[in-house]
């Protein structure tokens, strides 16, 4: 019984304490990238008008008209409390997992989204950012870890580019950073850049100016070569709702190749909330 004893310790202090101590860094990493986000939300926002968004193609003045109120305060960071589902598998099994997750969003500068997933006895967390991915089993066992170079922060910024129509409209306002152009009739392409990249993102609106998709092309090695390369990416958008001047879509459904018959959607989503962290002034 003594030497079982000792061998149970020998193997939580040799094997389980590392590994709970690497997974609490990576929640350190998080919570600092979270703080230096939220910091990018303008203490003093000015007020939206319809005449900043006058001189841009009819569909993205429609847009606008529709996501943001007259007067609303123009709050670029948003934090997003999620449910839904997400798959890792393939078209023809995608083995949905249940998931929550919360999203700081601050385009153009960054994001993370922290997620805990589970399907049965499996379990899995970890959490996305633009500068990595991690993901741990039952957290305990690291089953995901890239990152940290050109391909994952260029693929990263595609997300988050075409995520600020839909959660932080303001965010795509015309200005240095952001430039727009028409499609159609119905559909605005607008082009964010930032730190030497730039991704362009086309909005669907319907007559009332609601977006009912946005797709772009993605940097992703979501393909069966693993290879990174530029392919459809696309969301569709419901369940529009009020929040502090902005209408936000509440349900979301999102994947790759988007538009093609090997699509499907691997990120499904409902919100549960949303705020836009104020930040006092001189913090």
């Amino acid at each position: 019984m003594t030497t079982l004893f000792i061998i149970g310790l020998f193997i939580v202090v040799i094997v389980v304490l590392p590994l709970l101590l690497w997974r609490q860094l990576d929640h350190f990493a998080d919570h600092k990238e979270i703080k230096r986000l939220t910091k990018m939300q303008p203490s003093e926002p000015k007020r939206f008008s319809l005449s900043m968004v006058a001189e841009l193609p009819e569909p993205a003045r429609r847009y606008f008209a529709f996501a943001i109120t007259e007067g609303t305060s123009l709050y670029t960071v948003a934090q997003i409390q999620m449910v839904g589902k997400f798959s890792l598998g393939t078209k023809s099994a995608p083995n949905y997992m249940d998931m929550r997750a919360m999203q700081l969003l601050a385009p153009p500068y960054g994001f993370v989204w922290k997620m805990s997933g589970a399907k049965g006895l499996m379990q899995i967390a970890g959490s996305d950012s633009g500068n990595w991915t991690r993901f741990w089993l039952a957290g305990l066992v690291p089953v995901a870890r890239f990152g940290g170079d050109a391909d994952h922060a260029r693929s990263a910024f595609g997300r988050y580019a075409a995520e600020a129509a839909f959660w932080t409209p303001a965010a795509i306002l015309p200005g240095p950073n952001v430039t727009w152009e028409a499609v159609d009739e119905n559909t605005a392409r607008y082009t964010m850049s930032h730190a030497k990249m730039v991704q362009t993102v086309d909005i669907t609106v319907d007559q009332d100016g609601q977006p009912i998709r946005g797709e772009f092309q993605r940097w992703s090695n979501a393909n069966p070569e693993r290879m990174h390369r530029l392919q459809p990416f696309g969301a569709v958008l419901s369940d529009f709702r009020k929040v502090d001047g902005f209408c936000i879509p509440f349900h979301v459904e999102a994947g790759n190749l988007f538009g093609t018959d090997d699509y499907f959607p691997f990120f499904i989503t409902n919100l549960t909330d949303i705020c836009f962290p104020r930040q006092d002034k001189g913090s």
